[in-house]
């Protein structure tokens, strides 16, 4: 259904080793109970890929569709909002200000003079900026938001659009969480990061329990099937360990977890071969925009490391073939660029008898698909889809 490209595929040697607990699930119900809450909130769709599942000779492929979530058009609106409110709660009741303050009082415009005192920011290329800058705006914080040179002025522009200062710093996507981090402590600023480091967990703990949030929605929408396989993208690699970790709580641990990257950005699969976390270096020029990161989130990096059953990287043509084939096959089905890692993983490794033999891709297979974004750049999307690479 799209053409032979290269690829590289890498089985976890280290896959189902014991390890640490990364998400604590007292803090996902904490977690499902806010979000589910919010006004708004419905579960995305999980769509039957048919004409997939044929090509590929598996039993199923199920495809969760995050292009309408909460009207941010992809999977980052659980993570960093939620993260937002977390941290502004507390630092209320920190302050003096509020106890137990709640997000619905925030949004009533309650404690409004201390809120605009609290500025958070952190870095994108893209999707997380629009969802920290969401859930400032709701909640009445300010908020600053840096991205790296090569992220479109659309995705700017839609990160503007929710109040937010935008600031452009030379270089990639890890250049710009150094200068958000560097800033922050400068002026006193609160970093809402999706990536975790050492000494710096607590917040994107908060924004991976959200992304929880859609692995969770996906299982229930299975309505009892079983999924055999799960491919989903990675940039630092918090979705992919939230969804890791959703699936095992889920189903236990035969659901096999594919993690896929650009080929230009690809730190998981490196780090995987290394045997410890390490940086890719250079500009991650890769058109999957979201996925552009070079440096594994810590907390990301202790799942993956054993809840991973493979690693694989992709070109940005096969991505392109994906997105073409969704818009021309699923018609009202949009995906980004960043979207159709996984899809378009599944379709390359289905293909040859070896590759299916080594991820255990039979007749039988159920696969489960994340859908991350929707057209989040809609012009760079038109051109894409029309073939105007």
């Amino acid at each position: 259904m799209i053409p032979d490209r290269p690829y590289r595929l890498l089985l976890n040697r280290r896959h189902g080793t014991p390890g640490v607990v990364v998400l604590p699930d007292s803090g996902f119900r904490r977690t499902r109970a806010e979000i589910e809450g919010w006004p708004g909130y419905a579960p995305t769709p999980l769509h039957d890929l048919p004409e997939v599942a044929a090509a590929a000779r598996l039993a199923e492929v199920a495809y969760k569709d995050e292009a309408g979530r909460f009207g941010l058009g992809s999977f980052k609106a659980l993570g960093g909002a939620y993260a937002v409110a977390r941290l502004l709660v507390g630092e209320l009741a920190r302050r003096g200000v509020a106890n137990a303050a709640t997000t619905t009082e925030l949004e009533e415009g309650a404690h409004r003079d201390a809120l605009r005192a609290i500025t958070v920011t952190c870095a994108t290329d893209g999707n997380h900026g629009r969802s920290v800058a969401w859930g400032a705006q709701r909640f009445g914080a300010r908020c600053v938001i840096f991205v790296h040179e090569t992220v479109s002025q659309g995705r700017r522009d839609a990160i503007a659009r929710y109040g937010a200062e935008i600031r452009v710093v030379p270089g990639n996507y890890d250049d710009a969480v150094r200068e958000a981090a560097r800033l922050a402590a400068a002026e006193g600023w609160f970093v809402v990061s999706d990536t975790s480091y050492e000494g710096y967990t607590e917040v994107p703990r908060d924004v991976m329990q959200g992304y929880r949030l859609m692995a969770e929605e996906a299982a229930a929408q299975m309505a009892g099937r079983v999924p055999t396989h799960a491919f989903i993208q990675a940039g630092v690699g918090g979705v992919a360990a939230a969804v890791s970790i959703q699936l095992r709580a889920r189903f236990g641990a035969g659901v096999k977890l594919v993690v896929v990257e650009p080929e230009r950005a690809a730190c998981l699969l490196a780090s995987a071969e290394a045997g410890e976390a390490v940086a890719v270096e250079g500009e991650l020029d890769t058109l999957m925009a979201g996925l552009a990161c070079g440096e594994p989130s810590l907390l990301a990096w202790q799942e993956l490391e054993r809840g991973a059953f493979a690693f694989m990287a992709v070109s940005d043509a096969s991505a392109v073939d994906a997105m073409r084939l969704l818009a021309r096959r699923q018609p009202g089905l949009v995906a980004g660029e960043s979207a159709v890692a996984g899809l378009a993983a599944l379709l390359l490794v289905a293909r040859d008898p070896m590759t299916r033999a080594m991820l255990g891709l039979e007749a039988e297979s159920r696969v489960l698909l994340f859908g991350t974004e929707g057209a989040t750049d809609p012009e760079l999307y038109e051109r894409l889809i029309a073939g105007d690479d």
